[in-house]
């Protein structure tokens, strides 16, 4: 118990820098904000993804864990898509990032302290991670880069093949895809690159909190009321949908019980990653669900992760 809530107690922190950086620094807020997504999504967050599964046993990870994070990431953007697009009437535009906030959890940098500290082992969150960015990711990107183009004028448009080739090839899907090669193969990097690797990966979890806090900064939380029905669903399949699909073929169809069934619901119990605000910026595609979703989910994370933790541990 006392791991989750220094965990979440970090996040909060770092949120909250980001947050009075914007408010104390008002000349300076742009330029910040401008530098630090294309800083986060070329540089650091591809360190952190290489050197953590760089250093990874992967038998030991992927089984059961890889599997369950897959067919509930699947299952929960499905069919939230299904719903917002029956209920609600969904824009192309929207949709995507909508379905990505409630089935891509921020597995980086809360889903690391709450592994290490509430479950004692890293292989639930690596496992996650595996999921996503090599396989979960690439399918939202190419849904990404469809209703981006989709949204574009239609002249000088590039061929779709290449517009989806460009959306799988992205730093971090690479850098993930490399770091699990050298995994695989018990490659390891001289000294004197792994270093600064490592210090570059480890600023990726600061900035990108920073980066989230900065963007709250101005915003008035659902203050859209035509998106809010949109909001709620959405925050709805994330924190309660996920974390039940999760519980379900864990405990029923894996079979999985003690620590590793509490590692796989606190997976799924995690609040919605910022990468889905950061993917969506990239593709200049709408971001209030999104970043909606990452408040509210954020803001509950704490009292459902507490709960799972009381029930299941």
């Amino acid at each position: 118990m006392q791991g989750v809530l220094q965990g979440f107690t970090i996040v909060l922190i770092l949120i909250f820098i980001g947050l009075a950086t914007a408010r104390f620094l008002p000349r300076k807020r742009e330029s910040i904000a401008t530098g630090l997504t294309p800083l986060i999504y070329y540089i650091t967050n591809p360190a952190l993804m290489f050197t953590m599964l760089a250093d990874t046993d992967l038998r030991s990870v992927i089984g059961v864990f890889t599997p369950i994070a897959l067919i509930t990431a699947a299952l929960t953007g499905g069919l939230y898509a299904l719903s917002a697009k029956l209920f609600f009437k969904v824009p192309a535009t929207r949709l995507p990032g909508a379905a990505m906030s409630t089935s891509y959890v921020n597995a980086g940098n809360i889903g690391v302290p709450l592994a290490l500290y509430a479950v004692g082992s890293t292989n639930p969150v690596v496992s996650v991670l595996i999921a996503q960015l090599l396989m979960i990711a690439p399918v939202y990107l190419c849904l990404f880069a469809l209703a981006a183009r989709a949204k574009g004028n239609q002249e000088n448009k590039p061929p779709l093949a290449k517009t989806i080739l460009r959306s799988i090839a992205n730093p971090v899907t690479i850098a993930t895809f490399v770091g699990a090669l050298f995994a695989a193969f018990n490659l390891r990097l001289p000294e004197v690159i792994n270093i600064p690797l490592n210090m570059l990966g480890q600023a990726s979890i600061p900035l990108l909190l920073m980066a989230f806090g900065m963007s709250l900064f101005g915003q008035r939380p659902l203050a859209e009321k035509s998106l809010r029905g949109e909001v709620f669903l959405a925050t709805g399949f994330k924190m309660l949908f996920m974390p039940l699909v999760a519980w379900v073929f864990a405990a029923f169809v894996f079979k999985l019980q003690g620590t590793a069934l509490l590692g796989v619901v606190i997976m799924a119990a995690l609040p919605t990653a910022q990468n889905v605000l950061l993917f969506s910026q990239q593709f200049r595609l709408e971001t209030t669900v999104a970043r909606e979703v990452v408040l509210c989910s954020t803001l509950l994370a704490l009292p459902v992760t507490l709960g799972i933790t009381l029930l299941l541990g």
